[in-house]
């Protein structure tokens, strides 16, 4: 593994407080079985419903798997730090957790960028919808996200497996990110640092102007009906969308947008709580409460179950 002289980091995950670490463990037990239920529920319903047999569904059921996956590269490891104490994991598997994190969330930004592309087909060319969006493009679609998200963080990762730790191997966080992680390298992080945070920048800005030009047409499209009932019923279709990528946005610039020399290892910790848990636990409530066709189908399905 390069120039890496351990074999092992210990991940402290909330060890600051404690008192508090088996009503933790309880908590983000509940919220993990919340995210895997609450997204299986999801591609669960879209799969037995022809009715939501669409493009602007295709992409939900990709949301809800990477939700799924983000939650389950993260939480059960926290869960085993928490409950049996046991801090270590293996350089390897600390590699491996920050990859799958790095392209999850490339795959996730590029995959919300898509989906307001699908808003804006649908809202600005409703006609020929079913033309520019055909199944085989859609599936275009996913595969482009899912790979570049997958080969972005390849370089990053690279060159992080081949720093040196000067045998402090002790990451002050619950879960292998790359912020801790240069913390506590020797040397050679800021070249790492600058290219993360050029490279993240520009695939963040790139998808965020790709989604804000959608918006931009859509809100247009809009204004543009003559009735109110009308204008309603076509935001109505983008209202679970935009209120998922406020969310998604929000808590990713607060969580890696900053400049790094505010940023401290508690302060960190904290803010990628509310990532990691906040996102993959609101994508499929607010696709629930908010999407009229997900929504209905609930419904009818505990009426005949319940």
């Amino acid at each position: 593994m390069g120039k890496c002289n351990i074999s092992v980091f210990i991940i402290s995950g909330f060890s600051d407080i404690p008192t508090l670490q088996l009503p933790i463990f309880g908590l983000f037990l509940c919220i993990y079985f919340l995210i895997i239920c609450g997204n299986l529920i999801i591609i669960g319903v879209i799969w037995r419903t022809p009715l939501l047999h669409t493009p602007m569904y295709f992409f939900l059921v990709n949301l809800s798997f990477i939700d799924i996956a983000s939650a389950s590269n993260i939480l059960p490891k926290l869960l085993v730090i928490l409950y049996a104490k046991q801090k270590t994991i293996s350089f390897l598997g600390c590699i491996t957790q920050l990859y799958i994190f790095m392209s999850l969330t490339f795959t996730e930004i590029i995959l919300f960028a898509v989906m307001a592309y699908d808003r804006y087909v649908a809202i600005c060319h409703p006609l020929h919808y079913f033309v520019l969006m055909p199944f085989r493009q859609c599936a275009r679609f996913s595969f482009i996200s899912w790979f570049i998200g997958f080969l972005d963080p390849t370089g990053h990762v690279a060159l992080i497996s081949k720093l040196s730790f000067c045998l402090n191997n002790y990451i002050d966080h619950f879960f292998c990110d790359i912020n801790p992680l240069l913390h506590i390298a020797c040397k050679g992080t800021a070249i790492i640092s600058m290219l993360t945070y050029i490279e993240g920048t520009l695939v963040v800005i790139t998808a965020f102007m790709l989604t804000l030009i959608s918006y931009i047409f859509i809100i247009s499209t809009i204004l543009k009906i003559q009735s109110s009932e009308g204008q309603r019923k076509a935001f109505s279709t983008c209202t679970a969308h935009l209120t998922c990528v406020t969310i998604f946005y929000g808590t990713l610039i607060c969580l890696y947008m900053r400049p790094t020399s505010n940023i401290s290892p508690k302060q960190d910790k904290y803010f990628s709580l509310f990532y990691v848990v906040l996102v993959p636990i609101f994508n499929p409530i607010i696709y629930s409460l908010k999407n009229k066709d997900v929504k209905k189908v609930l419904i009818d399905l505990m009426k005949k179950y319940l």
